[in-house]
């Protein structure tokens, strides 16, 4: 039976921390605040930006909310990502994308200031995690899986691991992320040849194909620490991951679980990187 690696641990954890981080900062003057621009009613992205207010709350993290209707026009949108870059009391901001079809996505995510891009979504702060500087955030799907690596004390370094997925919102940036740990890394996709064998080699897996149930027993060795970074709804109605957890779980060593896991830690990092960007701007 393999060790769960709970998300709900590493929350309890982080929170705390960033409680006495906030504690900090508001002895000095300092209310870490989140700016979150969403454009219409999408259903999933209003139960993340509840769950995100909700975190904030209880680290002590101010929110300023910008909605605008689904038929906001490119200028609109930009007139707020500008007010958000020109105010100082905000030091983050969650923008929600896709956005509707009327946008171009690269003119609107390159509008934000990189030091307020608390979920890596800019060229500039993508170029921060390949280089391995401080430019920006990392997205924090990737860095909540990182914080579950951090936490259960998985070892990285001389490590053989594997990334499914090779999109720039987790796949790439953990591979990057897992390379400046030291690990020895493989992307896979679509075009890669014999998938499960390379997946059988590495001694951590993380798997961001977006696609329901794509890892299978033929992907798993014993030993091995997964991490299932998709989330889905079956055809029972149920959440299930990117992995067939039943089947992984009686092979490997340890490995999240769908819900209650990666999901789970991602609005805490985006949380993290907002009391970061708070500390960041009181050291210059």
């Amino acid at each position: 039976m393999a060790r769960l690696l709970s998300g709900k641990e590493v929350v309890l954890s982080l929170n705390e921390s960033m409680i006495q981080r906030v504690e900090v900062l508001r002895k000095r003057g300092v209310l870490p605040c989140l700016a979150i621009v969403r454009v219409g009613e999408r259903s999933d992205d209003i139960a993340y930006e509840t769950g995100a207010v909700k975190r904030c709350e209880k680290a002590g993290v101010a929110v300023e909310r910008f909605q605008l209707p689904e038929t906001a026009s490119q200028t609109e949108l930009l007139d707020v990502i500008n007010r958000v870059n020109c105010d100082d009391s905000i030091h983050g901001c969650l923008l929600f994308r896709p956005l509707p079809m009327q946008f171009d996505d690269e003119t609107v995510r390159n509008a934000l200031l990189s030091e307020k891009d608390v979920d890596g979504i800019t060229d500039r702060s993508l170029a921060g995690v390949y280089a391995g500087t401080k430019q920006g955030f990392p997205p924090c799907t990737p860095a909540a899986c990182m914080e579950i690596l951090d936490y259960y004390g998985i070892e990285t370094t001389g490590k053989r691991a594997a990334v499914i997925g090779r999109s720039l919102v987790v796949g790439k940036p953990a591979a990057m992320m897992l390379i400046q740990r030291n690990a020895t890394v493989t992307v896979c996709h679509t075009k890669t040849v014999d998938m499960p064998a390379i997946c059988r080699k590495a001694e951590i897996l993380i798997v961001a194909a977006g696609r329901a149930g794509i890892a299978g027993k033929e992907y798993f060795s014993t030993g091995q620490t997964v991490i299932d970074v998709g989330i889905h709804v079956d055809e029972n109605g149920s959440l299930c991951g990117d992995v067939k957890f039943a089947e992984a779980e009686s092979i490997v060593g340890a490995i999240t679980p769908v819900p209650g896991g990666v999901g789970t830690v991602t609005t805490s990092v985006l949380v993290k990187h907002v009391i970061e960007a708070a500390e960041r701007k009181q050291r210059k």
